[in-house]
């Protein structure tokens, strides 16, 4: 038995430990903390942030997941919401940051119901059912459209596109985006699918955001091998091939002993002899065009220029698979299996200037399966801001093509959800009751945080909103650009019931994990051990 007064130690020396309340508090306020951050880069008059990372590399963003996934988070709790913006951001693409702001609310308000002793696993109990309501609720409010109605599909990719950099060339860049997506649409026996993976994006910084370009086909970061060969070749038949154009070299070492001058020559001839035989192969099928994934000798590059064969070598096995769908040609593994049944077309395949380099363009596939986004602009972060809005405004558009029902924008539908939830809430009874209240007010902090970035009155647009909204008016929510509360169904701005789903879902369970944790218990960090000195026998080191 310990002696009377004798400290009994159960952790580590090192480790320390926050219980009860206190592990509460400290986890809701990191959260919170994460939420504040990106809650200033909400909606068409969020700011951006500048990120610079310990390299020194800036971003320049308003991307939710983006500016969480670039800085640096310490605290568990934090890295939570980190997970939660990213997990939305690989679902539907769009709406991190409004989940993450969700979230931090939910846990705000939580933090109110604590103070006055209501327990933690009632409030989440509340939350979860106030949040299956939510999605009944969505479900019911949701305009159902036909999959592929441009027009529906330019609407949701332009708003998506509205509270980024890109917002003054949205309408274009929408149309590109729509574009692509239809070029790319799988219908299959359940609906519709699209791969994102099939739209190549590009981006090259020169020009401007209007420069931007929808290629029916593949970009290729190469040039043409070889000087001699055309640059440009129209009604083009490509020959996709995954092997060298080389001889190789054998496994193991091997010595050639040649005793006659002839001899080398024969044996340099052999050599010559079979990659012309190669490329003659090539020339039988028919194809002008040669783009291969490993390596093309000088000897056949000679050949092939002399044929008049455009040539790329070094291609990505990802761009292989991309050319392939685009030009319905099949990537040959052998010479030997190559006929012309192999070949894919496309109406143009062009070497282009692209500020300082040449680029191969692969354009006017008769029905790719495959296109490119060519993304041009002022400077580096412009483009790369403007590929990360792109990135969002395909993935929206892919939600709606894949789930194809909408809700307005500008927090209307949260600002609905409120109202009916609140309306529900009263019937309950028990503390869930309210636990459900808090998640309405919760969810109203979407269209207030909208408003509050646009320098509106919180409080004035809080009560306008609840009053338009007991007035039976489901779509008003907040007009960022007007400054004002107004109908944003005829303002045209819509966005996927797929996407907002996923908010209140990752939002409510991140906020009720967080709420149950009431002890966090943190190991102590190593010390560095320390080399022994000369003479001093190892093992002296601590840990």
């Amino acid at each position: 038995m310990a002696a009377a007064g004798q400290p009994i130690l159960i952790l580590k020396e090192g480790s320390s430990e926050a219980k009860g309340r206190e592990a509460q508090r400290n986890n809701i306020l990191a959260a919170k903390l994460i939420a504040e951050i990106v809650r200033s880069s909400l909606g068409p008059r969020g700011m951006d942030k500048m990120l610079v990372d310990s390299l020194g590399d800036v971003t320049i963003t308003n991307d939710g997941a983006t500016i969480l996934k670039e800085i640096d988070v310490q605290h568990p709790a934090a890295k939570m919401l980190v997970e939660v913006a990213k997990a939305t951001d690989n679902e539907v693409g769009d709406g991190t940051t409004s989940a993450v702001v969700l979230a931090g609310a939910l846990l705000e308000k939580a933090e109110e119901l604590i103070a006055k002793d209501v327990h933690p696993t009632l409030i989440v109990d509340g939350y979860k059912a106030a949040a299956e309501k939510a999605l009944e609720i969505l479900d019911k409010l949701a305009i159902k459209v036909e999959p592929t109605d441009k027009e529906w599909l330019e609407k949701i990719a332009v708003t998506s596109m509205l509270t980024k950099l890109v917002s003054e060339e949205s309408k274009y860049l929408a149309n590109l985006v729509v574009d692509a997506i239809l070029t790319v649409v799988e219908k299959t026996p359940t609906g519709y699918k699209v791969d994102i993976d099939n739209i190549k994006v590009e981006k090259k910084p020169g020009g401007t955001l209007s420069d931007t370009r929808l290629i029916k086909g593949v970009v290729l970061d190469k040039e043409v091998v070889h000087a001699g060969m055309p640059k440009r070749v129209e009604n083009a038949k490509i020959a996709l091939i995954n092997a060298p154009l080389e001889i190789e070299k054998p496994e193991f070492s091997a010595e050639i002993r040649i005793n006659d001058p002839a001899q080398i020559k024969k044996f340099l001839d052999e050599e010559t002899a079979i990659l012309k035989g190669m490329v003659d192969k090539i020339r039988a099928t028919g194809a002008n065009v040669v783009i291969c994934q490993k390596g093309i000798d000088d000897v056949a590059q000679h050949f092939l220029a002399k044929a008049g064969v455009l040539a790329v070598r070094r291609v990505k096995e990802s761009d292989m698979t991309k050319l392939a769908k685009a030009t319905g040609g099949r990537v040959v593994t052998n010479f030997d299996d190559l006929t012309d049944k192999d070949l894919g077309f496309a109406e143009l395949v062009e070497e282009r200037k692209v500020e300082e380099d040449k680029w191969v363009f692969v354009e006017g596939c008769k029905n790719p399966k495959a296109v490119s986004i060519l993304i041009r602009g002022g400077s580096q972060r412009v483009v790369d801001e403007a590929e990360r809005s792109i990135h969002d405004a395909l993935m929206v558009t892919k939600d709606v093509i894949e789930k194809p029902a909408l809700v307005a924008g500008g927090g209307a539908p949260e600002a609905q959800l409120a109202y009916e939830i609140r309306e529900w809430a009263n019937k309950l009874s028990g503390r869930e009751q309210l636990a459900a209240q808090k998640f309405a007010e919760a969810l109203e902090s979407i269209p207030l945080t909208l408003a509050e970035n646009a320098g509106m009155d919180t409080i004035d647009t809080q009560v306008e909103l609840r009053a338009k909204h007991g007035e039976g008016k489901i779509w008003y929510g907040i007009s960022v650009m007007d400054g004002g509360v107004a109908d944003i169904y005829e303002k045209g701005i819509f966005e996927p019931v797929k996407v907002k789903e996923q908010i209140i879902k990752s939002a409510t369970d991140a906020a009720s994990m967080i709420l149950r944790i009431d002890d966090v218990i943190a190991a102590g960090k190593m010390k560095e051990t320390k080399p022994p000195k000369p003479g001093e026998e190892e093992g002296g080191g601590e840990f």
